[in-house]
């Protein structure tokens, strides 16, 4: 909307202002230093070594500079400032450049959205994107993107790129004019379940990782993908399930953030630079990691304890769930700072696998969804919709339960619009919630399972369906069921997250294809 359009003014003027009346205060400063007339603040050993009153009123104007009366913020000490919730991922690279668009996991794109889309093109043009894949000792094709699958979109040298990881083994790198290749494809050794993310430092560096055990580091800046560095998921231990990378990195500073489904929390310094020739470079070191468990989670659930959302962080704290169900908050400061070791700041088991992505606001506060699967009484006692405050002893400040004998629990990560929180569930049921207390404002019914996460911009709500429909709903007013604006069918289960990005969606489904629907 309007909305945001507004904000960035608003945000851009109070920014003059401030700039305004900072030199308003510097000349002010510099009329008092020379005239001698400090007041009582003034620092008496200084004024022993400056001119005297009479011979600094010989050489300055003696008009009187009104001096504004203001307060200053000091800059944010910390990774991740809560101003930037909702926000694009710093200021460098324009785009939606990781899973969910940012560190906390609340930016999902810019307008404007399209009003009356169809498919302008879909990629491959013909045939699928489609490999075989083991998983627990059974193998089976695999087709499209899925769950979380969201591309990465992004400026760069005066082309919007599409990046995205699928099920045919390999990275995309396309043209979201065209749909046509800026790069060739990076192969990798299995599929690629996990949402890709883009330095947001301006540096040309793609990261992802692949069920083949390898979390890698891409350069863009050659004429075809290049590995600079790969981390195994073997590279560490001990480890907990398997060598799978769903989640999507963070890039904060110099240091990348990055869950395994070994269930270890690694942090990589990445050492980014430019070679002689011009061209990227990265010395990675890999400084910290931790386990996702702790042995009171091994005794309750076992060793099905992957990370399979995607770190989150506000300030200098990450967030991240496993299959477990155990929630943990880690202060990543020392990192940052250079001084002491990280520390575990927060421990909430949820009781069932949690999957979906932990989701941070303004205020600290998480948000997170979880399946249904153990029927543990934890589960069944705290539910598997979350609002928690890190911050307090007993952290639920409201649950929502979604419990059956049939599918139920929640895969999909929740978006947060202004006071409403939309949470799509396993069996279709998509529920708006009051954001401040958790009751049910209205909830819809699609094809299930619905694990595609909500896409809201300009207060337009954007989710697909297994039965391969794309729905866009009106959310301008948060407290009335949401009516549809409209409805593209595209074929094939819509697992993946979309971005919207300048009139255009990009979006993955199971059917084997990528696509960008627009108005054009």
């Amino acid at each position: 909307m309007v909305e945001r359009a507004v904000r960035r003014r608003r945000r851009r003027t109070r920014r003059l202002l401030l700039a305004a009346v900072l030199a308003t205060v510097a000349a002010t400063a510099a009329v008092r230093a020379a005239r001698g007339d400090g007041g009582g603040d003034r620092d008496p050993a200084r004024a022993a070594s400056e001119p005297s009153t009479a011979v600094a009123a010989a050489r300055v104007p003696t008009t009187t500079v009104p001096v504004p009366t203001t307060t200053t913020q000091p800059p944010f000490d910390g990774w991740v400032d809560p101003a930037s919730v909702g926000a694009p991922y710093g200021n460098v690279v324009e785009g939606v450049l990781t899973f969910r668009g940012n560190p906390t996991r609340t930016y999902y794109g810019e307008g404007p959205v399209p009003s009356a889309p169809r498919v302008l093109w879909s990629f491959p043009a013909t045939g699928g994107m489609c490999s075989p894949s083991t998983e627990k000792g059974e193998t089976t094709t695999w087709c499209g993107t899925g769950w979380t699958g969201q591309p990465a979109v992004f400026e760069r040298d005066g082309r919007t790129w599409v990046a995205f990881g699928a099920y045919d083994r390999a990275v995309h790198l396309l043209d979201g004019a065209t749909g046509e290749r800026i790069l060739p494809d990076f192969p990798t050794g299995d599929i690629v379940k996990g949402s890709v993310t883009v330095d947001p430092d301006g540096y040309p560096l793609l990261y992802s990782g692949s069920r083949d055990g390898f979390f890698r580091v891409l350069a863009l800046d050659r004429p075809a993908p290049v590995e600079l560095w790969r981390l195994a998921a073997t590279d560490v231990s001990p480890t907990r399930w398997n060598d799978d990378w769903d989640g999507s990195a963070l890039v904060l500073g110099d240091h990348l953030v990055e869950g395994g489904e070994n269930s270890r929390l690694h942090v990589v310094r990445l050492h980014r630079g430019y070679g002689p020739d011009g061209l990227v470079t990265v010395a990675p070191e890999l400084v910290f990691h931790a386990p996702g468990w702790d042995d009171e989670l091994l005794a309750a659930v076992g060793n099905e304890v992957s990370i399979e959302g995607s770190v989150s962080v506000l300030g200098d704290t990450a967030y991240f769930a496993n299959s477990g169900g155990l929630v943990q908050g880690w202060d990543l400061r020392p990192l940052r700072t250079g001084e002491g070791e990280p520390a575990r700041v927060f421990r909430f088991w949820t009781g069932d696998d949690t999957d979906a992505t932990v989701v941070v606001d303004e205020e600290g506060m998480l948000y997170v969804a979880s399946e249904w699967e153990r029927h543990t009484p934890r589960a069944t006692e705290v539910g598997q919709i979350l609002k928690l405050d890190p911050s307090r002893p007993d952290p639920v400040v409201w649950s929502v339960p979604d419990q059956g004998s049939g599918r139920a629990g929640v895969w999909a990560t929740p978006a947060i619009h202004r006071d409403l929180v939309i949470v799509p569930t396993d069996a279709g049921r998509v529920l708006g919630l009051d954001r401040a207390t958790g009751a049910v404002r209205w909830e819809k019914h699609l094809p299930g399972p619905t694990w595609q996460s909500p896409v809201v911009v300009d207060d337009v709500w954007i989710q697909g369906d297994c039965g391969g429909v794309l729905h866009a709903y009106d959310v301008s007013d948060t407290t009335v069921d949401p009516p549809e604006l409209w409805a593209v069918p595209i074929g094939g289960c819509i697992e993946s997250t979309p971005v919207v990005w300048r009139g255009r969606v990009y979006v993955g489904t199971r059917a084997g294809r990528f696509h960008a629907l627009g108005d054009g």
